[in-house]
């Protein structure tokens, strides 16, 4: 496999005849291991890599960063540190912010856009939050909020033990979303493609199209059966679509 130097950054695929990387990003709590599925639905030459963040897998020791652009940082650096291929990101719902900061950040310091950006599941950056605040809420009232959601199983979340383990990731990854404050930049000189779910009942697609404003290259509105969490269940769905541009 790839040699990666930093745990920031899990390699689940990566064929030694490789001509392009995709670099998935998880949603607010998730791990690498959500996008374990896509390395048997990828295609062979593309290399499948996702970023684990502190707090969560063999980091799970470490304090979760409360803010976007650390953590968009802190894969800059660990991807500054392995072998150059064109790569790709998708960033699902938190991890859209994510990619789109590790976008511009590439930029800022002179390195290669990604060759495609995938934002999932989130609203265009310049787009003033309009979801109720979670950082109020009691336990008993973020864990239904996470129940609305979906993504995280009813089981986990009614286990009073793993709740206390996990609580504190998520509701540091929730305050990372909050706090994020969209700075003005020109837009990303690389294709974008925004994907929501067709039921999805948190983000509307006039929420997603407004990510056209961030490229000046080519923009894609993609709709894919099922809600917020359509990445899984629709996962062959969106792997070929991705593969494609790609």
């Amino acid at each position: 496999m790839t040699r990666v130097a930093s745990r920031a950054v899990a390699p689940l695929a990566a064929p030694r005849d490789a001509h392009a990387r995709l670099l998935c990003i998880p949603h607010a709590g998730g791990s690498s291991a959500v996008f374990r599925p896509w390395a048997a639905l990828l295609p062979a030459g593309i290399e499948l890599w996702a970023v684990q963040a502190p707090g969560r897998g063999e980091r799970m020791a470490e304090p979760p960063h409360d803010r976007i652009e650390p953590l968009a940082d802190e894969v800059l650096t660990a991807l500054r540190q392995e072998p150059s291929l064109p790569t790709a990101i998708f960033g699902h719902s938190m991890g859209a912010l994510v990619g789109f900061e590790l976008a511009r950040a590439s930029r800022r310091a002179g390195l290669p856009l990604p060759v495609h950006l995938f934002v999932a599941g989130h609203a265009a950056p310049q787009e003033p939050q309009s979801r109720t605040p979670t950082g109020a809420l009691s336990d008993d009232e973020f864990i239904e909020r996470l129940s609305e959601l979906g993504g995280t199983p009813e089981e986990a979340l009614r286990h009073p033990e793993l709740m206390e383990v996990f609580l504190p990731i998520l509701r540091a990854d929730f305050r990372a979303v909050e706090a994020y404050a969209y700075r003005d930049e020109p837009p990303l000189a690389c294709p974008i493609t925004a994907l929501g779910g067709e039921d999805d009942r948190f983000v509307a697609p006039e929420e997603l199209s407004g990510w056209r404003a961030q490229t000046v290259r080519r923009f894609a509105l993609e709709l894919m059966p099922g809600g917020h969490f359509f990445l899984t269940t629709s996962a062959a769905r969106v792997v070929a679509m991705v593969a494609r541009d790609i």
